[in-house]
C-alpha cells in the first residue's frame, strides 16, 4: 500500500525512538492511550513545500474559519474557480492554473488550509489538522467569493471538497480531481502494520479519529462522500499518473466508476506533484472548465499521456457542514 514519503519517514523515526515497544505494551495495558498517540502521529502535518512564486496581479485576502485565519489570493473576474491543495501542500503549488484560467475569463481563488502555508494554525495547533477542517476552510472561502463554476482539488483536497459539497454551502458546475486521495482506510491499515499496534489499539484509534474529525474511518472515502453529495449533474474530470507513488492509480479508476458523469486523463511519469504544473495537463483542465469545452486528446508532445472517458451511475444528497459537525 502506498503512503507518502513524509509519512513513511515519520514512521521510521518513531520506530527508531522505541514507539514499537510502546505500542506493544500499550496494546495490553492502555489501548486508548495508544490510540490517541497513533491518532496524533497520523494527523501531524508534514513539512510543506517552500512558498512558490504566485502570478502577478493577485489580491491577497483573509477569511476566518472556526477561529482560524485562512489566507489566500484571488485573480481576475468572471465565473469563479477554486483551487484546493492537498495534505502537506499549499495553494501556490496550483498556481500554474491561474493565468490560463484568468485568460479564459475566470476569477481564480487559491488559499492555504489551516496549519498549512501562510494560514494560521487550526483548532488543534500548528502541526495538526484534517480533511474536515480543510473542507470547512473551503466553505468559508466559498462564502466570501460566491458560487463556483469549478473546483480543482489535489490529493486530500478531493475528500475535503466532497465533504464541503455534502455538508456545506458549496456547489459547483464542474469538478476536477488531480491525483485524488480516494480513501484512507487502507492507509490506516498500512500505518497500523508499520507501527505494529494490535486490534485493541486500532479500535481505539478508529474511535479517536471519529472524535477528532467528526467522521468514522469508513467515511474518509471520496466514493462514500460522493454518494451523499449533490454531484449527480456535475461533470467531473479526474487526472492521475499511472505511477503516482502516493495515491494509487487504481483508486482513481474506482472513483471514476463511482461518479455520475466522469472522465479520466491518465498520465505517465508526472508523479504526484509535477502533474499540477504540466502544460498539457493544465491545458486539458482549462479546456474542460471553459464553458462548452470538451476534453481533447493530449498533444503528441506529451508521449504516454492518454485520455480515457467513461460515464458512471447517479448518486446525490446535500447538508450543511457547520450545522452537522461541531
Amino acid at each position: 500500500m502506498s503512503i507518502s514519503a513524509l509519512q513513511k519517514s515519520t514512521i521510521v523515526r518513531t520506530k527508531k525512538a522505541g514507539t514499537g515497544a510502546f505500542f506493544r505494551t500499550a496494546e495490553v495495558v492502555a489501548p486508548r492511550l495508544a490510540g490517541r498517540v497513533a491518532r496524533d502521529l497520523w494527523f501531524t502535518v508534514p513539512p510543506g513545500p517552500a512558498a512558490g512564486e504566485l502570478p502577478e496581479g493577485g489580491e491577497p485576502f483573509e477569511v476566518t474559519s472556526r477561529g482560524t485565519t485562512v489566507r489566500g489570493h484571488v485573480w481576475g473576474s468572471g465565473p469563479v474557480v477554486y483551487l484546493v491543495h492537498g495534505w502537506g501542500g499549499r495553494g501556490s503549488q496550483m498556481s500554474a492554473f491561474v493565468e490560463p484560467l484568468v485568460e479564459a475569463g475566470h476569477q481564480v481563488v487559491l488559499f492555504d488550509g489551516p496549519s498549512h502555508g501562510d494560514s494560521d494554525p487550526g483548532r488543534n495547533g500548528p502541526t495538526r489538522t484534517h480533511g474536515m477542517e480543510l473542507g470547512q476552510a473551503l466553505d468559508e472561502v466559498f462564502a466570501r467569493f460566491g458560487p463556483a463554476h469549478a473546483v480543482i482539488a489535489h490529493s486530500l483536497g478531493t475528500i475535503a471538497t466532497y465533504l464541503t459539497l455534502r455538508f456545506g454551502w458549496l456547489s459547483t458546475e464542474r469538478l476536477v480531481l488531480v491525483a485524488p486521495m480516494v480513501e484512507a482506510e487502507s492507509l490506516f491499515d498500512f500505518f497500523q502494520s508499520a507501527l505494529g499496534f494490535g486490534p485493541r489499539t486500532r479500535r481505539a484509534f478508529d474511535q479517536q479519529v471519529l472524535e477528532f474529525v467528526g467522521l468514522p474511518v469508513s467515511e474518509f472515502d471520496a466514493r462514500v462522500q460522493a454518494a451523499h453529495a449533490d454531484v449527480d449533474d456535475v461533470p467531473t474530470l479526474i487526472v492521475h499518473d499511472r505511477k503516482d507513488p502516493q495515491t494509487p492509480y487504481g483508486d482513481a479508476v474506482s472513483l471514476l466508476d463511482a461518479l455520475p458523469d466522469a472522465r479520466l486523463i491518465t498520465t505517465t511519469g508526472l508523479g504526484h506533484r509535477r502533474i499540477l504544473s504540466d502544460p498539457d495537463v493544465v491545458s486539458q483542465v482549462v479546456d474542460f472548465i471553459a464553458p462548452d469545452a470538451e476534453v481533447r486528446q493530449l498533444s503528441d508532445a506529451s508521449a504516454g499521456h492518454v485520455v480515457d472517458e467513461a460515464p458512471a451511475p447517479r448518486l446525490a444528497r446535500l447538508v450543511r457542514l457547520h450545522d452537522t459537525v461541531a
